[in-house]
């Protein structure tokens, strides 16, 4: 597909986009008339993730977001199949056991902070210098937060520390592109079901030091959350937004 066949369609970018929040986000954003590019480290699971997508509308490219060559070479594929990029979608992220801080090995909180952060850094900066230069100019990054980007859980050192760094990273990118016409925005999640959070309605852990379990949402709220802030016009910026499953402990976690 070449630039002239996309015309009138906006392109986007989901990393962690062959599973849970990445695919419906990237299926509901086919619906609104994007075209979505999903990436992620494993070809079959992306191959697997468009299949049932309509023909010319969904594209996978593999890429391991914690490596520059990887991040740079997907950005590489994205311009030349299609020109310009109009919202990245920086979803790809992990989490880590949940121990005291005192016993999370070094090599854990590394592959969080590579992931979450390192990850989410290197792809808006290669979608910057892409929005930068295209035309039109401009573009979205929207980073996901998650509620824990606010308001800690227990034992989550090493997420919590990538989702509160990631706020400070949204704010930068909001500050430095807005000249260019890039708005950076964050959503933070809380208790979207999706495979990965599934363990939460068997039980986890309180302050209190109990274990119970906590109420989730429909991963289709968080996709029709990123598509409003998708769609929004570039003179406005939907720049935190929170969608939780309404009974889940989130303030004080209480």
């Amino acid at each position: 597909m070449t630039t002239s066949q996309t015309s009138g369609s906006k392109i986007a970018l989901i990393t962690g986009g062959g599973t849970g929040i990445g695919l419906a986000s990237a299926k509901a954003l086919i619906e609104k008339g994007f075209i979505v590019v999903i990436t992620g480290r494993r070809q079959e699971a992306l191959a697997e993730a468009i299949a049932g997508m309509p023909e010319g509308k969904a594209f996978a490219f593999p890429c391991d977001v914690t490596q520059p060559e990887s991040v740079e070479q997907l950005f590489r594929e994205v311009e030349q199949r299609f020109g310009r990029l109009d919202v990245l979608f920086n979803n790809a992220g992990r989490g880590a056991p949940a121990v005291p801080m005192e016993e999370t090995p070094f090599e854990i909180w590394k592959s969080v902070v590579d992931t979450n952060l390192t990850g989410s850094f290197l792809c808006a900066q290669a979608a910057v210098r892409l929005m930068k230069k295209q035309t039109p100019r401009g573009g979205r990054i929207i980073n996901n937060g998650s509620v824990s980007a606010t308001t800690p859980r227990l034992y989550s050192a090493p997420y919590t520390s990538t989702k509160h760094a990631i706020t400070g990273l949204t704010k930068s990118i909001a500050l430095d592109c807005r000249e260019f016409d890039i708005a950076c925005c964050q959503i933070n999640v809380g208790n979207a079901e999706t495979a990965l959070s599934s363990r939460m309605k068997k039980g986890v852990h309180q302050p209190d030091g109990t274990v119970r379990p906590e109420a989730m949402m429909d991963v289709s709220n968080v996709a029709e959350t990123i598509c409003y802030m998708a769609e929004l016009p570039l003179e406005a910026n939907a720049m935190f937004v929170t969608v939780m499953a309404t009974k889940m402990p989130m303030v004080g976690r209480g």
